[in-house]
């Protein structure tokens, strides 16, 4: 069954200005509520400190950085997230390996397959397949 997007509040981690803002309007015409935006590792990692957020979509490729700690830390929280990548799941460690991911570009109906495999996945504990457009 779907998960009704309308009021999800997303953490969205991107370092790229054009691609967030596209992102952004894409995600409020879903209905969804950005709670915090971040541009790097060390933003992220205090965004989720901080919480207030349903899900978390996170680019896996920070100006070099991999995003891989803050996916840590959001497993250890049980927070649902997806990753998204220029690369698609190339280079997604085994330890994210169920972990839905969505390749750049996106649409919009990509974007709310992600967000909702991404709940799946956190409700059955399973794996979700990978999706590239």
């Amino acid at each position: 069954m779907p998960v009704d997007l309308q009021g999800l509040r997303v953490l969205f981690v991107e370092d790229e200005s054009i691609v967030a803002m596209l992102t952004e309007d894409m995600l409020s015409d879903l209905g969804c509520e950005l709670s915090a935006v971040a541009g790097n590792v060390e933003d992220a990692l205090v965004a989720v400190a901080a919480g207030g957020f349903d899900i978390a979509l996170l680019d896996i490729n920070l100006a070099g950085a991999k995003v891989f700690p803050v996916a840590s830390a959001l497993d250890r929280l049980g927070i649902p997230f997806a990753f998204a990548s220029g690369y698609g799941g190339a280079g997604v460690p085994v330890e994210f390996a169920g972990v839905p991911v969505i390749a750049k570009p996106f649409t919009i109906m990509d974007l709310a397959w992600v967000l909702q495999a991404a709940f799946a996945r956190g409700k059955a504990g399973c794996a979700v397949p990978q999706v590239s457009p």
